[in-house]
């Protein structure tokens, strides 16, 4: 029997290394029992990106009529732009037995909430507001007023901190990575996976007349 994957919301602010923590999850779990879901998009596709494994690309009335429909976990506009994460698409990973990781916001994660209660929540935070503005600035990409408002953003998004799961500060990435694989795992040994996962043990252990 295929024990149901476990799906997984990972939140952050801009430059607290989420996506390079990601990445590295990805890398040290390389059997295909986590992924990150691949989200639907009305955006151009950027140099190098692929349909179907960076972004699902559709048009913006193909995306509307997905919205009507109710397929989407949670969906936003930004600046201009569409997102949403497939309801069904995560349904059949996790009916297969894969683990899936929500690269969303506070927000998406409260419209995930609503539909998936026993969702886990992980808020990676950055371990200083001064930190944070450093790894903004180091990586050479903004003028100073994004910057700006990356910061103003960042604090709006650990305002939120409170409702998540897990807080995992990322102040040396080797452990805040090791914090993410220790609460998979910790999703992975809870009672109701154990029990699908071990059932004949169960039985044969309960079988009074064995």
């Amino acid at each position: 029997m295929i024990v149901p994957g476990n799906l997984f919301i990972l939140a952050a602010p801009s430059g607290a290394g989420k996506s390079s923590l990601i990445k590295g999850l990805l890398a040290q779990n390389n059997d295909r029992r986590l992924q990150v879901s691949v989200s639907h998009t009305t955006r151009a596709p950027r140099p190098g990106e692929i349909d179907g494994e960076h972004y699902h690309f559709v048009s913006v009335n193909k995306f509307k009529e997905l919205i009507k429909q109710g397929a989407f976990y949670e969906w936003a506009e930004v600046f201009g732009n569409y997102y949403g994460t497939s309801e069904s698409a995560i349904d059949d990973q996790l009916a297969q037995g894969i683990d899936v990781f929500l690269d969303i916001d506070w927000q998406g994660a409260q419209q995930v909430r609503l539909k998936k209660p026993q969702v886990t929540t992980i808020f990676i935070c950055p371990p200083s507001k001064a930190e944070l503005e450093k790894r903004l600035v180091g990586r050479g990409q903004d003028s100073e007023e994004v910057i700006a408002q990356r910061m103003n953003e960042a604090v709006s998004e650990c305002s939120h901190y409170q409702e998540f799961d897990y807080i995992v500060v990322n102040d040396d990435f080797d452990s805040a990575l090791n914090d993410l694989n220790v609460i998979v795992s910790n999703q992975r040994l809870k009672q109701s996976q154990q029990a699908i996962k071990h059932q004949s043990l169960f039985s044969d252990l309960l079988d009074v007349n064995n």
